[in-house]
């Protein structure tokens, strides 16, 4: 996918410090949001009158081909209601709902803690996910809602079929993006599309370094006004200079490179290239000093913060969103995660020179090989040399390449 368009930066809030706690998030992302953000009103009224419709109706026993190219949408003029937050004129559409409700299902996320997540407090920007051309972050940050092009919509359309079935094969065990529903929200005579996948990152741990790999050494390097931001996206020359390596257990390792090739199996079947994968690592003796550290300066204000808590009554319904209430109340350890809600996650193996949590998923897989890429595979080569190796190359030969260098990068 690409990165999100400039249109991005009109859609932001002012993220919360990692330490304040959810009362606090809550407050500030629904001030800042209700005055200044109509497409994520709609998006938020749009989902939960979306999924309120979906509940009523039936799961069907099998879907049909229509199911793939069916919508909803529903058009509001000149309403009065709530228009403090809402515009008065806009259209919300969903792309076909009960594919993305089986696909949601299958990747063990039930519809009602979908919509607590995505809809209870808007979506804020984070910099951890850049590399995954993030737009925002859903509040328990398990979810990521993405900016779109219609072409890309599209494309998705052109694979959603062969995607639900390979989902189906592998009982959702995939390092593909989860991708979880699919939206047009217009505000003004303005389209904005959206498309909701899980948060390939954890949604409690902090991710201290973070690589975008694609096997290939020709300007693959993470430019210097990149390197100076407090989490940059480094790549392929960048990991093999850090001599950056991963340490998983021999078991683990396998289990990740028998999902990898079967996804790979999958992009190649489709004529896709040019995707990633996403590494993210948390330093786990890191987290422990900077806790430490954060613990110390906030100390004092923790008799303050008690006395204005209204975190009861913020969460007094349920379901809790896919991360869970509870989670937030009781935090796992140091290094630790709950595995079915940060599913791209894999523990460093016992005596490892770090200890390290790793987050590993594929990105950017909706660039086919058509008649552009192979255009710009001529003229590299011609720049570059025939063994250059350069990112864009067919799809065989990208997936042989990739394969290999993933491989490469376990010690």
């Amino acid at each position: 996918m690409s990165s999100p368009s400039a249109s991005s930066s009109s859609i932001s809030t002012l993220a919360p410090k990692r330490k304040t706690k959810k009362k606090h998030f809550v407050q500030q992302k629904v001030e800042v949001f209700r005055g200044s953000n109509p497409v994520l009103s709609v998006l938020i009224w749009g989902v939960n009158h979306s999924m309120n419709d979906l509940s009523q109706v039936p799961v069907p026993v099998m879907l049909l081909p229509d199911d793939f190219r069916a919508n909803t949408k529903i058009k509001v003029t000149n309403h009065l209601f709530n228009k403090e937050n809402l515009p008065r004129q806009f259209k919300f559409k969903e792309y076909c709902p009960q594919v993305f409700r089986n696909l949601r299902e299958r990747f063990g996320i039930e519809d009602p803690d979908y919509q607590v997540s995505l809809a209870r407090s808007p979506p804020v920007n984070d910099e951890e996910g850049e590399a995954m051309g993030l737009l925002l972050l859903s509040y328990d940050r398990t979810l990521v809602v993405k900016e779109i092009s219609s072409e890309e919509v599209e494309e998705i359309h052109n694979i959603l079929s062969e995607y639900h079935q390979h989902v189906v094969t592998c009982h959702g065990s995939t390092l593909l993006p989860q991708f979880l529903a699919m939206y047009r929200v217009t505000v003004e005579g303005e389209d904005t599309y959206l498309v909701v996948m899980r948060n390939m990152f954890s949604h409690s741990l902090h991710v201290h370094r973070k690589y975008d790999l694609k096997g290939s050494l020709v300007s693959r390097e993470a430019s210097f006004k990149e390197k100076v931001k407090e989490l940059p996206t480094f790549k392929d020359v960048d990991f093999m200079n850090s001599m950056q390596k991963i340490y998983v257990s021999p078991e683990e390792k396998q289990r990740l490179m028998d999902k990898l090739n079967r996804d790979i199996e999958f992009l190649v079947h489709m004529r896709i290239m040019d995707y990633s994968l996403l590494l993210g690592i948390h330093d786990v003796e890191r987290a422990e000093r900077e806790e430490d550290e954060e613990d110390m300066e906030s100390s004092y204000e923790d008799e303050e913060e008690e006395e204005n808590d209204l975190t009861p009554a913020l969460h007094s319904t349920s379901p809790e969103g896919i991360a869970g209430y509870m989670n937030s109340l009781k935090p796992l350890g140091p290094g630790e995660f709950d595995p079915y809600v940060d599913v791209y996650g894999i523990h460093c193996a016992a005596g490892a020179p770090q200890r390290e949590v790793y987050f590993m998923g594929l990105i950017d897989v909706l660039t086919q090989y058509d008649t552009k890429k192979k255009a710009a595979h001529a003229a590299k080569t011609v720049k570059h040399g025939t063994g250059a190796e350069i990112s864009t190359v067919h799809p065989e030969q990208y997936a042989k390449r990739f394969r290999e260098f993933i491989t490469k990068i376990f010690a």
